[in-house]
């Protein structure tokens, strides 16, 4: 490791950009569409980004679309995206959801000259510079692809850098979103395996350890992704020591926002201190309502539809309000609800179903017809 007989060299690294993903979760096809151009904005934006730097290479670890959904028109713009990169070399380690198989459109496009593909499930390398190798590998599958820096070894002097999508193990705690682990390593195997530095994809939040780099995805493909994330350009020096610097790319607002509606007395006092909050934001929100309601507010999460409709979508979860019913000195009363109540306390019903039944009864009772449960 370590040759000195090139000069610095300038990368640009990406992952994760999930071109085509489906965003059902917004159940809005047109919004749901209008989030797939802001990916191809966000790589647009990357194109432009290596053309100012003027970085010798571009580099993407896996995830650059998905398998089972790219339409014709996007691999059309993919393969006009990276010619416009030319003459900067373009390589691409696929990942587990764009995987490279028979089906696959890194074998069916016809890709500019300046385009490298990894098709090897194990790490093949590719001279960039005397002295400087970059090795890539590809993932052949959507699932049980093995480490590739397992039993590895870099078998020439020189600096070298490894590129591949895979789930570095102590990230894979961090991450405690259910993530599932494909190519696993550990931080410790990529100077193992003889490597300077591994460019990495698959984790959605940017991390950059030691010897190891997950630049974060370009562009928010849902929310609760806080964090910087983006490019990451990249300057190796002759010693195999590098330089990182953060470059956001992203074209989207993603906002997750809490309110505390402890207070309100009315629905329209719920709307009202939503809007003073999303009033002036713009993309996408997920509002998240906390506290506690009185037993007469009549409030649904639609109610919210009119002062979030400047927003491209707005997603409305309730679930941590609740109704302010005394359940004690109601059960005390010698009414029909009173006995209602000590019937429902006096179940098998778990504290929460419990909390349920009550309010919807409750409800019920007094002839309310808003009868939804938080």
């Amino acid at each position: 490791m370590g040759g000195e007989v090139w000069a610095a060299m300038k990368l640009l690294h990406f992952a994760d950009l999930h071109l085509d993903a489906a965003f059902a979760w917004l159940g809005d096809a047109r919004v749901a569409r209008a989030r797939r151009d802001a990916l191809r904005n966000a790589l647009q934006r990357i194109v432009t980004l290596a053309h100012t730097e003027r970085v010798d290479a571009v580099l993407c670890a896996g995830d650059l679309y998905e398998h089972d959904r790219i339409s014709p028109d996007t691999a059309a713009f993919l393969r006009g995206a990276f010619a416009d990169l030319h003459p900067i070399r373009v390589f691409v380690a696929p990942g587990n959801h764009d995987y490279y198989a028979v089906d696959s459109l890194y074998r069916r496009a016809s890709w500019s000259g300046n385009v490298h593909i990894f098709t090897e499930p194990r790490l093949v390398p590719v001279p960039l510079a005397e002295g400087l190798t970059l090795w890539g590998a590809a993932h052949l599958k959507p699932t049980g692809t093995p480490g590739f820096l397992q039993n590895f070894s870099v078998d020439r002097d020189g600096t070298h850098l490894a590129l591949f999508h895979g789930s570095e193990h102590s990230t894979l705690r961090d991450q405690g979103d259910g993530k599932v682990a494909h190519a696993p390593f550990a931080a410790d195997d990529v100077r193992r395996a003889g490597f300077d530095h591994a460019f990495v994809g698959h984790y959605h939040v940017a991390r950059m350890a030691a010897h190891h780099t997950y630049p974060g995805n370009p562009d928010p493909l849902s929310f609760g992704e806080a964090g910087p994330r983006g490019a990451v350009l990249v300057r190796v020096r002759p010693d195999g020591g590098i330089e990182r610097e953060q470059r956001p790319v992203a074209v989207s607002s993603v906002h997750d926002i809490e309110i505390d509606v402890t207070g309100c007395a009315t629905r329209n006092e719920v709307a009202a201190r939503v809007a003073a909050t999303v009033t002036g934001r713009t993309g996408l929100a997920r509002i998240t309502l906390r506290g506690e309601l009185a037993p007469d507010v009549d409030f649904a999460p639609h109610d919210l539809d009119a002062v979030t409709a400047h927003l491209d979508a707005a997603v409305v979860r309730a679930s941590g309000v609740r109704v302010a019913y005394d359940f004690d000195t109601i059960a005390i009363e010698p009414t029909v609800r009173g006995q209602f109540v000590r019937d429902v306390r006096e179940s098998a019903l778990e504290t929460e179903q419990q909390r349920r039944v009550l309010v919807a009864g409750l409800r019920a009772l007094a002839g309310r017809d808003d009868l939804e449960v938080f």
